[in-house]
């Protein structure tokens, strides 16, 4: 029986600048987008692919749901009258994207109060969230998100958390920091970024980073960073660092570390070997940012991880 990945978070309608200036219309969201990554490396019979928000009752937010599951992703939605999905569009300067939003009525602010919408998750399987996930949500929200994450590690599942800082979803700082570290309490994984790590927290170096959260509770933190080393580090004192093969061709950064964190995880699920995860995660990354947009279509993304790892 294969065990369950499920991914919480919002998905969103992208506008995404094509090359002759235009625009095209497609569906992304940090968690989704690493929903969408590990569908097309996970090997059907040992992990199932599912992701949980909420969407309107908008034509686009029905579409929206047809993509998720033409990708084979099993979905899991709460549906709200009166609202729609969010829309976000993407602008891009040599390869650096910024974004503009409209996600005021977005459905998925209200995706904690239909936690009764999520599929079961039993002992093995796995959670994945963010701080995006968390910024979208009232005050309210996050408390019963992180209440039923907790349960659900009460009985056996494994959550991993990516805290992807982002200060303008957020009142203040404080905010920011004081539920992302609540959020990685909980979390066997955590994901950080150190570039956005080292402005928010002000950490010296991505080891800082990776201590940080140890403290906190969780037992293997990933630290991303750019073209430099990514640093790992373990509760049981593994430690390491792993420096990604130069990107060569950076055409758009847009999901390089959701799709990092798709292979790692798949790859850290099925075979349990950290130093290869990280591999295959640097080399979807490195893969990723040489196309445009969020979702990158590949055709056989599983090749990424057998040549990350015949490279080792």
């Amino acid at each position: 029986m294969a065990r369950r990945l499920l991914a919480i978070g919002e998905c969103m309608i992208e506008l995404s600048p094509s090359n002759d200036g235009d625009y095209s219309v497609g569906y992304a969201g940090d968690t989704f987008n690493t929903a969408w990554y590990a569908r097309q490396l996970a090997t059907s019979d040992l992990l199932e692919v599912s992701y949980f928000s909420a969407v309107g009752d908008d034509e686009q937010s029905c579409q929206m749901v047809a993509f998720m599951q033409d990708a084979g992703i099993d979905t899991h939605m709460a549906k709200i009258t009166g609202t729609n999905a969010g829309l976000y569009m993407i602008l891009l300067d040599s390869g650096e994207r910024s974004f503009q939003y409209w996600r005021s009525a977005s459905a998925a602010r209200h995706l904690a109060e239909h936690l009764d919408s999520m599929p079961q998750v039993l002992a093995g399987d796995t959670v994945y969230f963010s701080g995006i996930t968390m910024a979208i949500l009232p005050e309210n929200g996050r408390n019963k998100l992180l209440e039923k994450l907790k349960d659900l590690s009460r009985h056996g599942a494994e959550i991993i958390f990516d805290p992807n800082l982002r200060p303008r979803l957020w009142d203040d700082a404080d905010q920011m920091k004081r539920w992302t570290m609540k959020s990685a309490a909980l979390a066997s994984i955590v994901l950080p970024s150190f570039e956005d790590e080292a402005a928010i927290f002000g950490d010296e170096g991505p080891l800082k980073t990776a201590d940080r959260y140890l403290e906190a509770g969780t037992r293997i933190a990933v630290v991303k960073n750019g073209a430099e080393p990514v640093v790992v580090k373990a509760f049981d004192g593994d430690k390491f660092q792993f420096q990604p093969e130069a990107a060569t061709d950076i055409v758009d950064t847009t999901a390089a570390g959701d799709s990092f964190n798709a292979a790692f995880i798949v790859d850290y699920l099925e075979r349990n070997r950290l130093r290869d995860a990280v591999r295959a995660g640097c080399a979807l990354a490195r893969h990723v940012v040489a196309h445009r947009g969020a979702l990158v279509p590949v055709s056989k993304l599983g090749l990424i991880r057998e040549k990350a790892a015949l490279r080792a």
